[in-house]
């Protein structure tokens, strides 16, 4: 039996997943959170030349903890960062985070890291004051958290643009016939185009299960012009510094050491280049997050397990990516 997403094709089809969106829709931003049921363990890599990040450090292999409690994804550029104040009040109040000391009236330390990408610009009223709205929104998400979310213009993709085009939140999954799981989750603002320059096919679309984002095909006859950018935010003729950014999560049920988990982050990576032309560029943010809930232990030599990861998460977070902006231009 060939590998095939799960039965939500979502995140959230990985054991100990879910995943939670807020937005405000005068202010045209939004918060998701991928929260594990119980401390799962993390890594980050980032590719793009302008991220910005909370609790990144925290992830490295040789720091004193290993396991997070919530990742948060949010609009709102460096406003954004605030969203994980307010998973981590939350959090800290049910008594969930790390306890360097147990002792009465010494609170937990929830591990909250976060990704942000660059909304402020897409017509919103961002006219807040010193009360941005990031940390309530961070809390409403968490609290919103389920096995089952909205795609497209929800959470932190509610004020994306893909290149040209609107942008949102995608995710899909896939279960291997060994019983693996894996799943991605992108909020797509990228500065690239997902779609094939002249064409309504995705870059993404050699890896489509079911036709989950549309189904269009490049013509038989397609050539690439090697500077042809298609829907991207500006050509290269126009160059200008823009803040842009693709955040994203993958995650697997197998229990993966921290190093091992990094391994994976960082080959999901290429799942980012397989659906955004062009990407990393110095004013994106592109990063990716992975978490492992161990729920499965993997069979067989460990270098290989690793790899088959990396690859099947690339390749859902290249789906994740094209059903992103597939459905928010579904929503109109």
């Amino acid at each position: 039996m060939p590998a095939a997403p799960g039965a939500q094709n979502l995140i959230t089809d990985v054991a100990g997943i879910r995943v939670g969106s807020a937005h405000d829709e005068r202010v045209r931003t939004g918060v998701t959170v991928i929260f594990p049921e119980e401390p799962a363990i993390a890594a980050l890599a980032v590719a793009g030349g302008g991220p910005g990040t909370r609790e990144s450090d925290a992830l490295a292999a040789d720091t004193l903890v290993e396991s997070v409690d919530a990742i948060v994804l949010s609009g709102g550029s460096v406003y954004g960062l605030a969203a994980a104040d307010g998973v981590a009040a939350r959090l800290g109040a049910r008594g969930r985070g790390f306890a360097m000391r147990k002792a009465d009236g010494v609170p937990v330390s929830p591990v909250v890291p976060a990704a942000i990408l660059y909304d402020l610009a897409n017509g919103g009223d961002k006219s807040w004051g010193e009360a941005p709205p990031y940390r309530e929104l961070g809390g409403a998400a968490l609290k919103a958290c389920e096995g089952s979310f909205a795609l497209g213009a929800a959470g932190a993709g509610y004020g994306a643009m893909a290149g040209a085009e609107r942008g949102g939140l995608g995710s899909a999954s896939i279960v291997t016939a060994d019983g693996m799981s894996v799943g991605a989750l992108a909020a797509v603002n990228c500065f690239g185009s997902t779609r094939m320059p002249g064409t309504d096919a995705f870059w993404a679309w050699p890896f489509e299960q079911g036709g989950e984002f549309g189904g269009a095909r490049p013509p038989e006859d397609f050539a690439l012009d090697a500077d042809d950018w298609g829907r991207a935010k500006l050509n290269p003729a126009e160059m200008s510094g823009r803040a842009n950014t693709t955040i994203a999560c993958v995650a697997t049920d197998v229990a993966l050491s921290v190093g091992e988990a990094q391994r994976v982050a960082k080959m999901a990576l290429s799942g980012l280049s397989r659906a955004i032309r062009p990407v990393f560029a110095p004013f994106d943010g592109d990063a990716v997050f992975a978490l492992s809930t161990g729920k499965v232990q993997g069979e067989g030599p460990r270098a290989l397990l690793v790899a088959r990861l990396g690859e099947l998460a690339a390749g859902c977070l290249a789906r994740s990516v094209a059903r992103g902006v597939h459905e928010a231009g579904r929503q109109g």
